[in-house]
C-alpha cells in the first residue's frame, strides 16, 4: 500500500501532499482481516495544512484508501481522467461522490498546489495513464516515478515520456523517490506486445472453452485477450464486477473504442465451446472472484468441463500461493487443464528490474535517491544499485519515516 508524504515548510509551520493512498489485502498472518491500509493519523493532526491527495495512477495499492479515509482528511484530490473513473466508482459506493473535489489532471499536465508545482509525466506500468510526479518547490525538485517500467511498445496509452525525464534531471533533481520491486530481476520487464504475439499463438491451438484470467486494471492484456480470441474466431464475455468497472472506466477515458463486440454471460450459453471466450477476474484465488465462483460451480451461467481450458496470465503475488494453488487444484479436479506463465509466456511485469532503473538514473541523475515500494531487501538492494549509478546518496527510509531533504 502507499501513502507518500510530502510536506514543505519550516518545522510547525508546513504545507502537505499526500501522493497516493491505498490499501493491501489481509492474508493467513492477519485472519479476519480483508482490507489494510496506513495510519493517517500523523496526517489528520494536520488535516488544516493537507493541500491535496496528488494520485499516480488507478491501481489499488494506490488509490483503495481514498474513499475510506477522505471524510477524515477532507481536501481536493487530482488524477487523470482513467484514474478519476476509478476512483469515482469507490466514491460512489461509499456516499460521498458529491462531496469529494475530484480534479482531472489531462495527461502531461502541470498543477499549482501552494507551494509545489506538480507536472504530470506519462510513463508506462501494467494500467492505462500511470504518471510520474515532477515536483518543483522553491527548496528543489522531487522526482516521484510512482510505479513504473519501460514498456517500447505498451499498446495502449502513451509510452514514458523520456524527453520529459530528462528535462526535469537537466533542471537537478534533489531526490528520487522510486518503485524496487523488481531491483533483484535482471535486464527489462518485457512489452505487453510480446505478450500478445505469444497469446495468440497459444490460442490459436486450443479447443473446447477458454477462460483466461488476469488483472483486471490491466486494460491493455484484458484488449489483447478479447482481440486475439477473436482473431481465432472466438467471442470474448466479461466475467466479474472488476473487470466490467476496468472496460468501462477505460472507455469513458477514450480507450478500447476499436473493440470486438463483447457478450453477456447469458448470451454465450448456447455457443459451441470452440467459439467462447471468458475474460474473468480471480487471478490470485479470491474466493469471491469470477474464477473461483465457476471452479466451485456457483455461476450457473458458465460450466467448465474437460476439454476446456484456463489460462492464468498473470504472476503469483506472494502470499497468495495457497489461494492460486487451491483454484488451481479446484479446476484440476473438474478436468480442465491449467496454463500458467511457468508454461508459456503469456505475462511480463509492470514494475522495472535493473536495467530500467539504471535508465531512469541516467535520466534524473538525482542527488539523492530514496527507494520505496519493496521489502526491506529491496529497498536495500536498491541503494546499493543507485551509489552504483554515481547517486552521492542513498536514503533507506521504513515505514513511517521522517526524511529531511532539504535545508528547512
Amino acid at each position: 500500500m502507499n501513502l507518500n508524504l510530502y510536506g514543505f515548510g519550516p518545522e510547525g509551520d508546513q504545507d502537505w501532499i499526500i501522493v497516493d493512498l491505498g490499501v493491501t489485502f489481509g492474508d493467513d498472518t492477519v485472519p479476519g482481516i480483508d482490507v489494510i491500509m496506513a495510519d493517517p493519523d500523523f496526517i489528520v493532526e494536520r488535516q488544516d495544512r493537507l493541500l491535496a491527495i496528488v494520485l499516480t495512477h488507478a491501481h489499488e495499492d494506490h488509490i483503495g484508501a481514498v474513499a475510506h479515509l477522505w471524510p477524515d482528511l477532507r481536501c481536493p484530490v487530482y488524477a487523470t481522467q482513467f484514474t478519476a473513473n476509478m476512483l469515482q466508482d469507490k466514491l460512489v459506493e461509499a456516499g460521498i461522490d458529491s462531496e469529494v473535489e475530484l480534479n482531472i489532471v489531462p495527461l502531461g499536465g502541470q498543477i499549482q498546489i501552494g507551494p509545489f508545482d506538480i507536472r504530470y509525466i506519462s510513463i508506462t506500468h501494467s494500467i492505462p495513464e500511470a504518471n510520474a510526479l515532477a515536483i518543483r518547490t522553491p527548496l528543489g525538485n522531487i522526482l516521484h516515478t510512482g510505479d513504473w517500467k519501460l514498456d517500447p511498445d505498451p499498446l495502449l496509452g502513451d509510452k514514458t515520456d523520456i524527453d520529459a525525464l530528462s528535462a526535469f534531471g537537466d533542471e537537478g533533481v534533489l531526490a528520487m523517490v522510486c518503485d524496487s520491486t523488481n531491483v533483484l530481476t535482471p535486464g527489462r520487464a518485457g512489452s505487453e506486445a510480446a505478450v500478445r504475439s505469444s497469446l495468440s499463438t497459444l490460442l490459436s491451438g486450443m479447443r473446447g472453452r477458454v477462460a483466461v484470467t488476469g488483472f483486471a486494471s490491466n486494460v491493455a492484456r484484458v484488449e489483447t485477450i478479447i482481440k486475439v480470441g477473436a482473431s481465432h474466431g472466438r467471442k470474448a464475455v466479461l466475467v466479474g464486477r472488476s473487470m466490467h468497472r476496468a472496460v468501462a472506466a477505460a472507455r469513458d477515458a477514450g480507450y478500447l473504442q476499436d473493440l470486438p463486440p463483447l457478450l453477456r454471460e447469458d448470451e454465450a450459453q448456447n455457443l459451441p465451446r470452440d467459439e467462447v471466450l471468458y475474460v474473468c477476474t480471480g487471478s490470485q484465488g479470491e474466493a469471491r472472484a469470477a474464477l473461483s465462483r465457476i471452479a466451485r460451480g456457483d455461476n450457473p451461467r458458465i460450466r467448465l468441463e474437460p476439454g476446456d481450458q484456463v489460462v492464468f496470465s498473470s504472476r503469483i503475488i506472494p502470499g497468495n500461493e495457497k489461494a492460486i494453488f487451491g483454484l488451481q487444484n479446484q479446476l484440476a479436479q473438474l478436468g480442465v487443464e491449467v496454463i500458467t506463465e511457468k508454461d508459456h509466456f503469456i505475462h511480463v511485469s509492470g514494475h522495472p528490474c535493473r536495467d530500467e532503473l539504471t535508465d531512469m538514473y541516467r535520466w534524473a541523475r538525482p542527488q539523492n535517491a530514496i527507494p520505496v515500494h519493496g521489502e526491506m531487501r529491496h529497498l536495500l538492494e536498491h541503494a546499493e544499485l543507485a551509489k552504483s549509478v554515481q547517486v552521492p546518496n542513498s536514503i533507506v527510509a521504513p515505514n513511517g519515516s521522517l526524511v529531511q531533504i532539504a535545508p528547512g
